[in-house]
């Protein structure tokens, strides 16, 4: 999960800018997107393995992604130079990121076509099943009907497939043979390391060093499918031997492992960086998820009263909640949308909305985010995909805007969630989305109370069958709540680039 970097030899380019502070919509005027397919009919429908819990088996795989930037009132701050702090040039991003992601970085478009051979590969796995989470509601007693999206039937097991795939394609068609990226959890670098396998791209993955011990499957599932992987922080680069002289023992971080990968990246031709969230591109192509459960909800007669989703970069929880939120904002439904988030690395409930680095070693552009500041490294939770500083800069822009509220919730409430939900819907979540349900059980529990008879849809963003080492630690009584430091985040915030923005 990243913020979008500058390679090395970019920042330290011309400051010159036709990108002006105040308006990112300059800047689709200069890179148009291609419409390829306007007549596109629609794709065939393909019935999911659980689609029968929910009358949704018709759903059918949506043709585009929906760019939420496009319908917000006030427009989110443009993106710094790490250099300069001037708003960056799209040809800034031209060493790591194919031009056709830069495009849709900055896009003002309010739909962007998924190219067909996009499409084809989604149809392995997509339309993903809409269930009612009814033993789950019996168990709690609760008059709420209780909804999940579950992205778990993907190759990968997680939602990241979603963004890998096309990310992928799309560096394929520029001629590139290799990427990079990082990963914490081992998700995304595992749908990377998928989706470079139909493509045949080679894959070179940095795992932050906690997950790397913690999660050895998911770094076997990467092998797999043919990545490189490393531990993060490692020897390998300038930015990973830096942390290590200064903490042999790191546990590395999310922020550490995107300075390792952008590292590489910018000092060869023939590769360019990946990222699984945070990036307007990246939450772009999960849109597919909302853009299906829209449908799936409308066909079968229910609107959400509630949507809750897991944050740690904003991927998953943008891709369910931003088609609805464009849906609230033409005022067509008016739900509660909660986004979940550790208790030990809380950057929407605790940190500051400010330009920071979205990696340790101040290599990326700066964004306007939610930070707990670019150096501060999480406790080790288990829920390794959530360990980032900072919050994507349109999900922050998002909350700022009082379109959707955030709350943080401790890993052990987390787990007792997730024995809950397995033990009566069946499936083992994946450490992130058990904040979700921890607090989708505390509003159907509160509708218990009230008597209330509301509609709770969660994003259930993968299964936790690479995580059982989580579980073990759980009914073993071992697991235990970590949680940030009041001074550990005031020292990391007192390095936040000070701007005036």
């Amino acid at each position: 999960m990243a913020a979008s970097p500058v390679s090395p030899t970019a920042a330290v380019g011309s400051s010159s800018s036709t990108f002006h502070a105040t308006g990112a919509e300059k800047w689709p005027k200069t890179f148009a997107l291609k419409n390829k397919r306007p007549n596109h009919p629609s794709p065939p429908s393909y019935s999911s393995r659980a689609g029968i819990r929910v009358s949704a088996s018709s759903t059918e795989i949506p043709s585009r992604w929906y760019n939420l930037a496009a319908d917000l009132p006030v427009k989110p701050p443009p993106p710094l130079h790490p250099k300069t702090f001037q708003p960056i040039n799209p040809e800034d991003l031209s060493p790591l990121f194919p031009n056709e992601l830069i495009k849709q970085e900055a896009s003002q478009d309010r739909f962007i076509d998924i190219p067909d051979e996009v499409i084809d590969i989604y149809g392995l796995w997509r339309p993903t099943p809409l269930i009612r989470a009814r033993r789950l509601e019996k168990l709690l007693d609760t008059p709420a009907r209780i909804y999940y999206k579950y992205e778990g039937v993907s190759p990968a097991g997680s939602h990241k497939p979603n963004s890998a795939v096309p990310q992928v394609w799309y560096n394929l068609q520029e001629g590139i043979r290799k990427v990079v990226t990082e990963t914490g959890a081992g998700q995304w670098g595992s749908a990377l390391a998928f989706a470079c396998s139909l493509f045949g791209l080679d894959c070179e993955v940095w795992q932050v060093r906690a997950s790397y011990d913690q999660k050895p499957y998911r770094r076997l599932m990467m092998q797999t499918w043919g990545a490189n992987v490393h531990p993060s922080p490692s020897n390998i680069t300038e930015a990973g031997r830096k942390i290590l002289e200064a903490d042999p023992t790191s546990p590395g971080s999310l922020g550490i492992a995107i300075s390792e990968a952008v590292e590489v990246a910018g000092l060869k031709p023939d590769t360019k960086y990946c990222l699984g969230s945070v990036l307007n591109h990246v939450l772009l192509h999960q849109t597919v998820i909302g853009e299906e459960c829209t449908n799936q909800m409308e066909a079968i007669g229910e609107t959400p009263d509630v949507i809750i989703g897991c944050i740690g970069g904003g991927s998953n929880f943008a891709g369910l909640s931003f088609p609805f939120i464009r849906e609230k904002l033409r005022g067509k439904i008016n739900p509660i949308i909660k986004a979940v988030e550790p208790a030990a690395c809380p950057s929407l409930t605790k940190g500051v909305y400010a330009y920071d680095y979205g990696d340790t070693a101040g290599m990326t552009p700066l964004m306007k985010m939610h930070t707990l500041g670019h150096d501060f490294i999480p406790d080790p939770i288990h829920a390794g995909g959530l360990r980032y500083h900072g919050m994507a800069p349109l999900i922050s822009h998002v909350y700022e805007q009082g379109f959707m509220e955030a709350t943080a919730i401790p890993q052990k409430e987390c787990f007792e969630g997730a024995i809950k939900f397995a033990r009566t819907e069946g499936i083992i979540p994946a450490p992130e989305p058990t904040h979700a349900i921890a607090a989708t059980i505390r509003e159907a529990l509160r509708c218990k109370e009230s008597g209330e008879t509301k509609v709770i849809l969660m994003a259930m963003c993968g299964h936790g069958h690479f995580d059982l080492a989580s579980y073990e630690m759980y009914l073993q009584g071992k697991l235990v709540d970590l949680s940030f430091e009041e001074e550990k985040i005031q020292a990391s915030l007192a390095k936040i680039p000070n701007l005036a923005a």
